[in-house]
């Protein structure tokens, strides 16, 4: 009684499916990805010397303004 056979799993993983649906399941996998990745370069960027880190990470944010009005910047004038 206290085992799930392989037939408990399936009927689990169906009841599963219905109810968050197989896109939203998509999606947190994506981001758990996305997170173990993230987990990963911010370990990997821990273990170089201060000088060796790239310039992203040291480079100004941009301005909110700039993002979220919907004003085009530079880089989205641009023709394609």
């Amino acid at each position: 009684m206290g085992s799930f056979s392989i037939w408990h799993w399936l009927i689990v993983l169906v009841v599963v499916l219905l109810v968050f649906g197989t896109k939203r399941l998509r999606g947190a996998g994506r981001d758990l990805g996305e997170a173990v990745k993230g987990f990963k370069k911010g370990i990997s960027d821990e273990d170089k010397p201060a000088g060796e880190l790239d310039h992203q990470s040291t480079s100004e944010p941009q301005s909110r303004e700039d993002t979220v009005s919907g004003k085009p910047r530079q880089d989205d004038t641009v023709s394609r």
